[in-house]
């Protein structure tokens, strides 16, 4: 086990070291807490920092560490999790081997515990697609479309590039960025997979630490779509009841503007929709609705946790997916993920197309 598994633990090489050690991972788990450990903090790291900690000095621990956080990912089995742990772990490789380019050229051979370009080309069957320009790289556009896929933005759009020969011009940048996200699929690869009761039973505690940290925090990114069919059980149940004009409790009102809040509606959309309400006032439902948004108060509040929702009795019609996420905006950030894009449509879009036709007739 070198160094140099240790920083890049998703390499093959790495994957390798282990095997030729014949490391036992369940005796790993209830024998070295210091592992056990280290692959907590991994795991908890990557969900509040985006980084997966410090390494630590010992690389046989910094290494083993990675396949036992991969086991508490999988039995935590929450899709934000998973998530949130494979950026981590790829945004801690970007930032070490982008590191290293910038001290020797990024095509020298590996050396110690710093990898070069050529290596983590290599590493996923990029050497023969990937050519050096003048002032950048050429990509050939297949691998190209599949590695931008998951990037933001329209200078990712494959109109807006320079084309040439079938290949994509990138900057330097631009291709550390791929291989970033080609090391986040490598790294969400396979989880969460089936963990072994022996194994199991010895990470219970730590997994449960994990879950609080989920359950405490609101973990979904930006979201700005509203989809009621995709929404959570307990969500679709507080909608209809304002859409019917059914009072709601204090705390169902509170649940359901964060939700809305959450998902990218804004006061004015929220207010028009507490409209039917009884007892609906605009001046007090609009202060509330921009004191949860953190306008007219210190503090921005999150919609709350499913087992918040339980103790109020708002949880309700609970699926399968219920049981294994810990969040209404997981859940809902699930769902968007499973759907393809093309078959989402904002229902604010719907209500802006039902307000045109009326103008039109009218």
């Amino acid at each position: 086990m070198q160094p140099l598994h240790a920083r890049y633990p998703f390499m093959a090489a790495a994957r390798e070291a282990v095997e030729a050690a014949a490391v036992d991972l369940g005796e790993v788990v209830a024998t070295d807490e210091a592992v056990v450990e280290r692959a907590l903090e991994r795991v908890q790291s990557a969900i509040t920092n985006r980084t997966v900690g410090e390494p630590h000095r010992q690389t046989r621990v910094e290494l083993l560490s990675y396949p036992v956080a991969r086991v508490l990912v999988s039995l935590v089995d929450q899709h934000v999790c998973t998530r949130k742990y494979a950026e981590a772990e790829a945004e801690t490789a970007y930032d070490r081997f982008v590191e290293a380019f910038e001290r020797t050229t990024e095509l020298k051979s590996t050396q110690g515990s710093q990898v070069s370009l050529r290596d983590l080309l290599a590493e996923f069957d990029l050497g023969s697609v990937v050519h050096e320009r003048s002032d950048g790289y050429w990509i050939e556009v297949g691998p190209y479309l599949e590695m931008a896929a998951d990037q933001r933005g329209d200078e990712w759009r494959l109109v807006n590039r320079t084309l040439a020969d079938g290949r994509v011009a990138i900057t330097r940048a631009e291709l550390h960025v791929l291989l970033k996200q080609a090391i986040r699929h490598r790294v969400e690869d396979g989880l969460p997979f089936d963990v072994p009761d022996a194994i199991g039973q010895e990470l219970t505690d730590e997994a449960e630490q994990i879950r609080e940290v989920l359950s405490e925090l609101d973990l979904t990114r930006e979201i700005d779509t509203v989809v009621p069919e995709l929404f959570p059980p307990c969500m679709k149940a507080l909608l209809d009841q304002v859409q019917k004009g059914e009072h709601l409790e204090h705390h169902s009102r509170f649940a359901i503007a964060t939700f809305l809040v959450g998902i990218g509606m804004t006061t004015d959309e929220i207010v028009e929709l507490f409209q039917v309400n009884p007892g609906f006032g605009e001046e007090a439902t609009r202060y509330q609705v921009n004191h949860i948004r953190g306008e007219t108060s210190p503090t921005e509040y999150s919609t709350p946790a499913c087992s918040t929702m339980q103790s109020y009795g708002d949880c309700v019609n609970k699926d399968d997916l219920c049981e294994r996420i810990a969040h209404p905006m997981g859940y809902y950030e699930q769902k968007l993920d499973d759907s393809e894009d093309d078959e989402l449509t904002d229902w604010r879009d719907e209500q802006d197309e039902g307000g045109d036709e009326d103008a039109a007739d009218a």
